[in-house]
């Protein structure tokens, strides 16, 4: 089993689409349990990642490939998945903000959020004040994560949490903020319950918040 789950991690590592689709295909054959390809295999593959751009060892491109690996990785496994009983570490609703059409990183924060056990809910971008406050109204996330590479699109950040605090779900829902201006201080100062400057500090974030 352990060579399976070191080939698997390596090739979501280099981001390789192909060979670990493979590779999965025969570890589900070999009778390996989709719990342990995912918790044992992908989740700790996608920390590697999430470590090497945060120490600046790879950058954008890479972690894009290795995020587009695991929707692969995914893709083979969901078909399991969807027969096991569900155990995400918690819902998560993102989104950059209205006014903000930028998504890449949004989109790249969103891939390694599910990659790490989480349900995502992509609201994609642009997204109104008055559709986040119902999506968290009627999905009930843990997280609301925002982002906004604009800086005159930062203050609607801060209109979203006074929205949540005045519709009494400020208690229901951990706030968490990015995006290129966006900086802990502005996060602390708007009430947000923390910041991540990159995909691998969103990570960490939110399992802090959830745990």
């Amino acid at each position: 089993m352990s060579d399976y789950l070191e080939q698997i991690k390596r090739a979501l590592v280099d981001g390789k689409h192909t060979e670990i689709e493979t590779l999965l295909k025969q570890a589900l054959d070999a009778r390996l349990e989709v719990d342990n390809l995912i918790n044992e295999g992908l989740i700790p593959a996608m920390d590697i990642v999430g470590q090497n751009f945060s120490e600046g060892k790879i950058f954008v491109p890479e972690m894009l490939v290795s995020a587009m690996t695991m929707k692969k990785a995914l893709g083979v496994l969901k078909p399991r998945m969807e027969r096991m009983p569900s155990k995400s570490k918690g819902k998560i609703l993102i989104a950059t903000v209205q006014g903000d059409l930028h998504d890449i990183g949004k989109n790249l924060v969103a891939m390694m959020l599910e990659g790490a056990g989480f349900e995502v809910i992509d609201l994609g971008v642009n997204v109104s004040l008055e559709r986040i406050i119902e999506e968290v109204t009627s999905s009930n996330p843990k997280i609301l994560a925002l982002s906004s590479l604009l800086t005159t699109t930062m203050p609607e950040m801060r209109s979203i949490v006074s929205m949540l605090a005045e519709k009494g779900l400020r208690d229901r829902v951990r706030v968490m903020v990015g995006g290129a201006p966006v900086d802990a201080k502005f996060a602390d100062s708007i009430g947000a319950d923390g910041f991540g400057k990159d995909a691998g500090e969103a990570v960490a974030l939110a399992r802090k918040l959830v745990g």
